[in-house]
């Protein structure tokens, strides 16, 4: 290796991010651990779990013997993300704030933090996902080498743990610099490196949810902490009756059940209209009023920076689809816009599609990038009433014919 290179791993106070730190010491590398603070509040029992992380990254780290460090996203995170995050829900569109925190605050002021204030060669997270270069040659990107490699990410071995979808929108000058530990392992082996090693306490806790850096709280609750109601009407997509009242269009997602008063059967959100507040609902959970193939994204990011050669020549691509974290992917043919937009075509109809969600692209085992969905297409249901219109619209053939 020539000469120790120093490497800061985020910490999270996780069993993930504590292996990550493990493996980087045992490779032989300085590692510093830092944990980031970047949320500011209490859950709604009055615990403020981040100072439990936080003491159990501590922990890790006095038991790797390694430098353990905290820095403050708590600005960054509300103007860079949350306040986006209330913006997007305003504008009747459900963000999701993982891919968002990754971006803003992980992929950059914690990355410029490590490289330009600790002095870091690299810094090392605990992701399931792996990159197109070897640990050397990630000391080997530097500002002012002459040729710069462009640096592809992959699936983690772990398929079902894989979270590229959660690094979809990084930059390339983040990638270059990072390392994936876990790049290789499952699940399952990490937690045996975890209790071999003698992280119990880390081990017994829960796999973190809810929003990033917020945790599990109720959504209703919790937004409307932050956006004042505005008070709206169910309307059924069918027959256009209202079916009762919500409290704002932000409080609720394509998709979920919509809790109606007096209402004995489950409703369906399909749509919104934030322009009268009205909220589509329909009957059934798989209604076809909930079912699109198409979705159009703002500018789409691309890990690579450039679209992919095929899709710039010929302006469409086939690859896979998905806007769900684990959720299958899908066959899908993208075309590319000329402002760096694309369609995504899918092969066939997805239950929920929703906008602000991001569409993420892989070919292979490569995530390709991922744009935010802004628009979508017909539902299944608007192209059948189309269709039935179509049909009464067009001369019968069984008519008799006049002759004049």
């Amino acid at each position: 290796m020539g000469f120790i290179r120093h490497v800061v791993c985020a910490m999270s106070g996780g069993v993930d991010s504590s292996v990550a730190a493990l493996l980087l010491k045992r490779r032989g590398y300085s590692v510093t651990g830092v944990f980031m603070k970047n949320w500011d509040s209490l859950d709604e029992r009055g615990v403020c779990t981040t100072e439990k992380d936080c003491e159990d990254a501590y922990r890790v780290c006095q038991t790797l013997d390694i430098p353990f460090h905290q820095v403050s996203y708590v600005k960054e995170y509300w103007h860079e993300v949350f306040s986006k995050l209330l913006k997007e829900y305003e504008k009747g569109r459900t963000p999701n704030p993982d891919i968002l925190c990754n971006k803003h605050i992980k992929f950059n002021h914690f990355h410029k933090y490590a490289v330009n204030t600790l002095g870091a060669d690299a810094m090392a997270t605990g992701h399931y996902a792996r990159t197109s270069q070897e640990d050397e040659e990630v000391f080997q990107q530097t500002p002012t080498a002459l040729e710069i490699v462009t640096v592809r990410l992959y699936k983690g071995a772990d398929l079902l743990k894989d979270q590229t979808f959660f690094l979809s929108q990084i930059s390339q000058d983040a990638l270059r610099q990072t390392m994936f530990p876990l790049a290789g392992l499952t699940k399952e082996f990490v937690k045996k490196i975890a209790a071999e090693a003698g992280f119990h306490h880390v081990l017994k806790k829960k796999e973190s949810m809810g929003i990033c850096f917020i945790g599990e709280r109720n959504f209703e609750n919790f937004i409307l902490e932050y956006l004042e109601p505005k008070p709206g009407n169910f309307v059924s997509i069918q027959d256009g009756a209202v079916m009762g009242t919500h409290k704002g269009w932000f409080t609720l997602t394509l998709g979920q059940r919509a809790r109606i008063g007096g209402q004995r059967d489950p409703w369906f959100v399909v749509d919104k209209d934030i322009a009268t507040g009205d909220v589509f609902v329909a009957p059934t959970t798989n209604h076809p009023a909930l079912f699109r193939d198409t979705v159009r994204t703002e500018r789409f990011h691309w890990v690579t920076v450039d679209p992919p050669p095929e899709l710039v020549k010929t302006h469409m691509m086939e690859c896979h689809f998905r806007f769900i974290h684990q959720m299958p992917l899908t066959p899908c043919t993208v075309t590319l816009n000329m402002n760096g937009s694309v369609w995504i075509s899918l092969s066939q109809p997805i239950r929920a599609l929703t906008p602000g969600q991001f569409a993420v692209l892989y070919k292979g085992d490569e995530c390709l990038g991922s744009g935010k969905i802004v628009q979508l297409g017909p539902s299944e249901y608007t192209l059948q009433q189309g269709r039935e219109r179509m049909a009464l619209l067009r001369p019968s053939a069984s008519r008799p014919k006049c002759d004049f």
